[in-house]
C-alpha cells in the first residue's frame, strides 16, 4: 500500500487529486469545531455521552454532534435520502426508467438526492432545536429557527464537500468524510486505554488480548469485505457485418457481504429510539421501563440486535441485488451460465446462491455489532466506546479507496504505453 501511495504521488494529476482531498477533509474538520450559537454545549455533551442513537451519529459526524457544531448532523440526512431514493425507485416504475437513462437519469437522480437531502436536513434540525429546548439559553421561535438553519447549512455544506472530493478529488467523497470522521476519533480512544492502563481498571495482559481480537477482526473485515463467488458466464457469438462480437468466457462477481454496513444502521437505529426518545424525560415512570428492557445491556437487546441485522441483511440484499434483472442482462446480451438456461432457470440459479452467501454474511455483520460487548467482557470496562461497525466502515472505505487509487494509476500507465 505504501509502494502505491509513492507512485501514486509521482504522477502529477494523481498528486492534485490526493492533495485536493486531504485539504477537503482538513476544510471538514475545521468546520467541526464551530460551534452553533446559543446552547449550552456541555450539557449536550454529557447527554450524548449516554450513548443510545446520538451515540451513533456522534460517531459518524467524529464528534461533532457531542460538540454540537455548525456540522453536528454530518452527512446522514443525505444517507437517508439517498436510501429513501433507492427504495422509491423499486417501488416506482417511472424512476427504475429514469435510472436506467444512463448519464442523464444519474444527474437527475442526484438531483433528486440532493432535494430530499435539504429536505430531510430542516425536518432533522427543526426536530434536534425542539428536542434539545432545554439546552438552549434563550429558547424562542427565532433561536429554534436560527439552530435549525445552522445545522441544515451545515449538512449542505458537507454534502457539497463530499461531492467535490468525488468529482475533483479521489475516492467517494461520502464516505472519505464518514471514514475520516470516524478515525479522527481513534486517538480518544487510545487516550482512555491508557488512562485505563494508568488507573489499573485495565491490566496490560488484557490490553494486549484486546488489541490482537481488534488486529484479527481487521483481517476478517479484509477477507469478508473482499470475498466474493464468482459465477462463469459464457457469451455466445454473433456476427454483426463483418464483425464477429462475443464468444468469450467471464464471471459475474458476487460479494459476501452485499449490504454493506446498512443492516446494523437500520438495527441499530431501531432498537436505539425509544430510549433515545425516554432520554429527554429520564425520571418519568415510562422512561425508566424502557431503559430496563430497552436498554443496551438488556437481555432483549442482546437478543433483537443480532436477530435484526440478520433480517436487514437479507432485506437489503433483495433490495439492491435483483436477480432477475441480472439475469434479464445476461440474457440480452447473448450470455448464459453453463449448466442452466437463459430466463427462469438462471433468475432461480441466482437467487440460491445470493441467499446462501447472504447468510455467513449477516452472521458475519452480527458478529461485528456485538463486538464492543465482547470486548467490554474482555477487559471489564463498559465506557469503553470501540466498536465493530466504524471498524467496518473505515477498512471498507479504505479499501475501496487504494482501488480507486490502483485503477487511476493502471489507467495512467496503460495511457503512457499506447503513446
Amino acid at each position: 500500500m505504501l509502494e502505491t501511495l509513492r507512485g501514486a504521488f509521482r504522477i502529477p494529476d494523481l498528486r492534485r487529486r490526493i492533495l485536493f482531498t486531504l485539504a477537503m477533509l482538513v476544510v471538514f474538520r475545521l468546520a467541526a469545531h464551530i460551534p452553533v450559537p446559543g446552547v449550552d454545549r456541555a450539557a449536550i455533551s454529557q447527554l450524548i455521552s449516554g450513548g443510545t442513537l446520538f451515540g451513533f451519529l456522534d460517531l459518524i459526524s467524529g464528534g461533532a454532534l457531542k460538540n454540537f457544531t455548525v456540522v453536528a448532523m454530518g452527512i446522514m440526512p443525505y444517507i437517508n435520502a439517498s436510501i429513501i431514493i433507492q427504495l422509491l425507485t423499486v417501488v416506482f416504475p417511472a424512476l427504475e426508467k429514469l435510472a436506467k437513462e444512463g448519464e442523464e437519469g444519474r444527474r437527475k437522480m442526484t438531483q433528486y438526492t440532493r432535494y430530499s437531502t435539504v429536505a430531510l436536513a430542516l425536518i432533522q434540525a427543526v426536530g434536534t432545536s425542539v428536542g434539545l429546548r432545554g439546552y438552549i439559553y434563550d429558547y424562542s421561535v427565532w433561536s429554534v429557527l436560527l439552530i435549525a438553519l445552522t445545522l441544515t447549512s451545515g449538512t449542505i455544506f458537507v454534502m457539497w464537500l463530499g461531492e467535490m472530493i468525488t468529482d475533483r478529488g479521489i475516492g467517494n467523497g461520502i464516505s472519505l468524510l464518514i471514514f475520516f470522521g470516524i478515525v479522527a476519533r481513534y486517538p480518544s480512544y487510545l487516550g482512555e486505554a491508557y488512562k485505563y492502563l494508568t488507573a489499573g481498571t485495565l491490566s496490560f495482559f488484557v490490553f494486549i488480548i484486546v488489541a490482537v481480537v481488534v488486529v484479527a477482526v481487521i483481517g476478517l473485515v479484509v477477507l469478508i469485505t473482499e470475498g466474493e463467488r464468482r459465477l462463469p458466464v459464457q457469451y455466445a457469438k454473433r456476427v454483426v457485418g463483418r464483425k464477429v462480437y462475443g464468444g468469450q468466457s467471464t464471471h459475474l462477481p458476487i460479494k459476501v457481504n452485499q449490504a454493506g454496513v446498512m443492516p446494523i444502521i437500520f438495527a441499530s437505529s431501531i432498537l436505539a429510539m425509544p430510549a433515545t426518545v425516554a432520554q429527554f424525560n429520564p425520571a418519568a415512570g415510562w422512561a425508566l421501563w424502557v431503559n430496563r428492557y430497552f436498554g443496551f445491556s438488556s437481555l432483549f437487546y442482546l437478543v433483537a440486535y443480532p436477530l435484526l441485522i440478520l433480517f436487514f441483511t437479507f432485506f437489503y440484499t433483495a433490495i439492491t441485488y435483483n436477480p432477475s434483472e441480472i439475469s434479464d442482462n445476461i440474457k440480452k446480451y447473448g450470455g448464459f451460465i453453463p449448466g442452466f438456461r437463459p430466463g427462469r432457470p438462471t433468475t432461480d440459479y441466482l437467487s440460491r446462491v445470493i441467499t446462501r452467501l447472504t447468510f455467513p454474511g449477516a452472521l458475519f455483520l452480527a458478529f461485528i455489532a456485538m463486538l464492543p460487548y465482547l470486548i467490554a467482557y474482555i477487559s471489564k470496562v463498559s465506557s469503553w466506546q470501540f466498536g465493530g461497525t466504524s471498524l467496518l466502515i473505515v477498512v471498507g472505505v479504505a479499501l475501496e479507496t487504494m482501488k480507486q487509487i490502483e485503477a487511476q494509476m493502471m489507467m495512467r500507465h496503460y495511457q503512457g504505453f499506447m503513446k
